[in-house]
């Protein structure tokens, strides 16, 4: 958005019923100025068609990665260097799409910016999402591209054993693409980053909308590199112990190590920090409230999607202002909705189901 265009949207705001000419007084412009610039708005999505009706916030966006996952369950107990009697799942995946479709299904409308393959498989996830109603208007779609694939290997116990990820379409993502996008980062409740993007569309869009909230997902220790430099930028984060010693350099092997590194990360600028320990709970921290909670132990019937569905539950937390335990138990207990389930997003997915797990999370 121009300084013009955010001059004139701010007297539409304040009354919707200005004309043109009017605006064209105030400003000391022609009106045939004015008439451009306000169908620029309207193109970009600051107005909503005739009459001036300004959108509001009302969705999340997210920008990050999308791809197929093919994931192998064993039958019996995972061998290595050998066939392994199981069953093979080829479902949507990517981390971003994962938050996103959790969002979606806790009655959120939220935007994906990512990028796709123009392929079989890249067909398939837009179909898909328009089935959903996860809004992928605003993602790349690239010709001749293979869209990102995510190929995994589950133990006996539901965990990762082992995986490949193809991800290098998600290099195409440049930060003269991403400019583009002003009209879903500036009017969206907030944003979701996750670290499958290139590190300068990160730092452009953190420092670039420095009145945004921005949410962020490590996905990996070797991603979360990434964003070590940048991160007081973000005003909630959602590392792993071992992603949070790598961001903060704080080694964390009891619990006081864990309120050191918190404190790191609200120094830097964070305004909550969760730490995620696997069975052993989260450790959640926003420089007034800390806690360390878990929820009950259940069967895992795949750990994929866990963290993303923690994620999505912390946006949802947030934008309902639900202080930071009631968020903290939400992902908590939006997780083990997800693993409780053999697809990567669980159908069941929704507040009243993940309210009925939010009971049995307990203070560790």
């Amino acid at each position: 958005m121009t300084n013009r265009e955010r001059e004139i949207l701010n007297l539409i705001e304040k009354n919707p019923m200005i004309t043109q000419k009017q605006i064209a007084e105030i400003i000391g412009i022609t009106r045939s100025s004015v008439a451009v610039h306000i169908t620029n708005l309207i193109k970009k999505g600051y107005i909503l068609g005739r009459g001036y009706i300004v959108r509001k916030d009302s969705y999340i966006t997210v920008i990050g990665g999308v791809n197929i996952d093919i994931q192998g369950f064993p039958y019996n107990k995972l061998i290595y260097k050998d066939s392994n009697p199981g069953n093979i799942k080829v479902s949507l995946g990517g981390v971003g799409r994962n938050i996103g479709e959790n969002l979606v299904r806790l009655g959120i409308p939220t935007k994906l910016i990512s990028v796709i393959g123009k392929d079989i498989y890249g067909t398939k996830i837009i179909d898909e999402s328009k089935l959903i109603n996860l809004d992928l208007l605003d993602s790349l779609i690239l010709e001749g591209e293979s869209t990102s694939t995510y190929m995994s290997i589950l133990d006996e116990n539901g965990d990762m054993a082992l995986s490949i990820s193809y991800m290098d379409i998600f290099d195409r993502m440049t930060v003269e693409f991403i400019k583009n996008k002003d009209h879903a980062i500036e009017n969206s409740m907030l944003s979701i980053i996750d670290t499958n993007i290139p590190k300068d569309v990160i730092e452009y869009l953190v420092t670039t909308y420095k009145s945004k909230e921005f949410f962020l997902d490590t996905v990996s220790t070797t991603k979360a590199k990434k964003v070590k430099e940048l991160i007081g930028h973000f005003h909630t984060i959602k590392p792993n112990r071992i992603e949070a010693e790598i961001l903060s350099g704080i080694q964390i092997q009891k619990k006081d190590d864990l309120k050191r590194v918190t404190e790191y990360f609200l120094k830097k600028g964070v305004k909550r920090v969760f730490i995620s320990l696997g069975e052993k709970g989260v450790f959640y921290d926003d420089g007034i409230d800390s806690g360390h909670i878990r929820g009950p132990n259940i069967e895992v019937v795949n750990a994929t999607g866990a963290g993303d569905a923690f994620m999505a539950a912390l946006a949802y937390a947030h934008i309902n202002q639900l202080d930071i335990e009631e968020s903290a138990k939400m992902g908590i207990a939006s997780s083990l909705l997800a693993l409780s389930h053999e697809n990567t997003i669980n159908p069941s997915m929704s507040i009243e189901n993940i309210k009925l797990y939010m009971k049995e999370v307990e203070p560790c």
